[in-house]
């Protein structure tokens, strides 16, 4: 009898699961097809000030699309789009959503998107989408997608990251830039460059570099087109609004599995602050003000959902949930 119980409840919950996959497939497949005026029309509330634009994640027809929700509730009513990403980041003026395009033949592609959500621009992507980012002043994209591999704790993985322009002007893969690690340069066949951010200076950014099995944080030029190390340990930075500070993933495990905390580098005294939250955070960390971390988490017994977390940037408190079933977040200020 305990068996017929125990086998009876296996099919009940991939029933469940089965379910959850094909609401969201179906809904996001409608959603693909929805015409791109009404995308657009849907999509230009989503990027007012004082809102935090994400990925929505719940198991219904909103599933794969973006969301906002008011910065000063968090918790309330939410507007959902007809603009489909795998991952979406938006600034004052324009969004970047990369996509993937499944079909008979599956592409990836890294889209801008004006105000109205428009694609005003889009460049084809070698594999899975990763990270997205916009400049505070909405002037500035960047993009990464996996080359091989399909995730960053897969041994051997390849990355390609991109900068651009809403003007149109294009400064490549980051891997034609120069890199140079304390002090040296280095032209090693295995770097890797991913997760960009960008400062309030039109010339400098903040990406990981990785090489020889090393990561780092570096400063970035794009007037020198060069690439300097900060700190070591370092991997999808994102500057705080301030510009003082940078956050990040740490990967702190002891194994030749990667198991990534949250850590805040203070850019002027090199002090590094370990958060407490425990779990294994694999995001590009947001910041919601100068004292407030945002970041992912997939839910453990939901495949597919996840949620937004907060913690204080100071590492004083506990982390908090933020935003239920969403993913990517991005703060769109004035």
């Amino acid at each position: 009898m305990r068996l017929v119980v125990a086998a009876a409840l296996t099919v009940v919950l991939l029933g469940a699961t089965a379910a959850y996959c094909v609401v969201a497939i179906l809904g996001y497949q409608a959603r693909q097809q929805t015409p791109p005026d009404a995308q657009a029309a849907a999509f230009a509330t989503q990027v007012a000030a004082d809102r935090i634009v994400f990925r929505a994640t719940s198991p219904d027809a909103a599933y794969g699309f973006v969301a906002s929700v008011s910065a000063a509730d968090p918790s309330g009513a939410r507007s959902v789009s007809d603009v489909a990403c795998e991952r979406i980041y938006s600034g004052a003026r324009s969004s970047m959503c990369l996509r993937i395009d499944r079909g008979v033949l599956t592409t990836f592609s890294a889209n801008l998107l004006d105000e109205a959500g428009a694609v005003a621009k889009s460049w084809p992507l070698p594999g899975i989408p990763s990270r997205a980012r916009v400049s505070p002043d909405g002037e500035r994209v960047a993009f990464t997608s996996f080359v091989t591999g399909e995730a960053y704790a897969t041994v051997g993985f390849s990355t390609a990251t991109q900068i651009a322009t809403v003007g149109g002007d294009e400064f490549g893969n980051l891997e034609e830039f120069g890199l140079t690690i304390d002090g040296e340069a280095n032209t090693a066949a295995d770097r890797n460059f991913w997760g960009v951010t960008f400062t309030n200076d039109p010339d400098i950014f903040y990406a990981t570099a990785a090489t020889n099995s090393r990561t780092w944080l570096v400063r970035g030029s794009l007037a020198a087109r060069t690439l300097t190390t900060v700190h070591e340990s370092v991997e999808c930075p994102s500057v705080s609004p301030d510009g003082t500070r940078i956050a990040y993933k740490k990967n702190v495990s002891t194994t030749a599995t990667a198991y990534w905390s949250i850590a805040v580098l203070d850019l002027a005294t090199n002090e590094e602050t370990v958060m407490p939250d425990p779990r294994n955070i694999d995001d590009q960390i947001e910041w919601l003000d100068d004292s407030t971390l945002l970041y992912g988490v997939p839910r453990d017994d939901q495949p597919g959902d996840s949620d937004v977390w907060s913690i204080p940037a100071d590492g004083s408190g506990a982390s908090a949930l933020f935003i239920e079933h969403a993913s990517s977040p991005s703060v769109v200020r004035p």
